[in-house]
């Protein structure tokens, strides 16, 4: 019941619907409960990851800021680049906002500490399903998923969340305006920011795929790399609530290496699917 891929069963060695579905439950009660464990036990290392991770931020001294800092006093423009304190306390207006939002962060800490054992149960459910060279080809793609999705959530984290927050927690309509935060507004802005720039970051594994059913080719993102660049340049500027136009190109830039990177993925799979026949 327990067993890892997908069973073959009857003359054809095929399955059926419904023993595709039997299996694709099992991987994902595995993956569940892998997730639900880890964030059990990040449950209990709260003040490590709200103080230490969440709220961090908030502070001056925060990775981003000091290095943000240090390029603003290379570049003589210290007053531009230099981050202070955001000197505002969030608020809790529901009685078990603080419960909740306890457990909805270590569910999400749990998601991530998993993902590679997630990743890893999907693809051992679509595996079986691949011809011998196609699973060839394939090698590593635990490993790159993985590592595009991690990357992604770092530039989320170091990146869009802290110039996202800076921004919107000191922007005002009015000096008559005050803002006064909620935790449950600043938690959705910094797991928002992190897990879409995650999933984001899955460009090259997505193109991967589009390209072997396909849907997509090389010449095609070659022929449209001019449009493409101008929609990761109004997604940038939408991502990005500041108008600095340094933290829009922070954004774009990453992006646009992720599009040149989706380009180079298409062709091979272009070329090894020529050797192949």
């Amino acid at each position: 019941m327990f067993g890892f891929g997908n069973k073959r069963t009857g003359e054809s060695g095929e399955m059926s619907f419904l023993q595709h579905l039997e299996a694709l439950r099992w991987h994902l009660v595995r993956s569940a409960a892998v997730v639900m464990i880890l964030a059990i036990v990040a449950f209990f290392f709260k003040d490590l990851i709200f103080d230490g991770v969440i709220l961090a931020p908030k502070h001056a001294d925060f990775p981003t800021y000091r290095a943000m800092c240090k390029i603003g006093q290379w570049l003589h423009m210290e007053g531009d680049f230099c981050f202070q304190d955001l000197n505002f306390r969030l608020q809790n207006i529901d009685l078990s906002g603080q419960f909740t939002t306890h457990m909805w962060i270590s569910f999400i800490a749990g998601l991530l500490v998993a993902s590679p054992y997630v990743f890893w149960e999907l693809w051992s459910f679509i595996k079986p399903a691949l011809k011998e060279t196609e699973r060839k080809y394939a090698t590593g793609i635990v490993f790159f998923t993985t590592m595009l999705f991690l990357m992604g959530i770092c530039f989320g984290y170091f990146v869009l969340s802290p110039f996202s927050v800076n921004f919107l927690a000191t922007y005002q309509v009015s000096t008559e305006v005050e803002n006064i935060i909620t935790l449950d507004s600043y938690i959705s802005t910094v797991t928002t920011m992190t897990l879409i720039s995650g999933i984001v970051f899955e460009l090259p594994i997505l193109v991967y795929f589009l390209t072997k059913f396909g849907i997509l080719s090389p010449s095609f993102m070659n022929k449209y790399r001019r449009h493409a660049v101008v929609v990761i340049l109004i997604a940038a500027a939408i991502i990005t609530p500041s108008s600095d136009i340094t933290t829009m190109m922070l954004t774009a830039f990453p992006l646009y290496v992720l599009y040149e990177i989706s380009i180079i993925v298409s062709w091979r799979v272009v070329s090894n699917k020529r050797k192949a026949e």
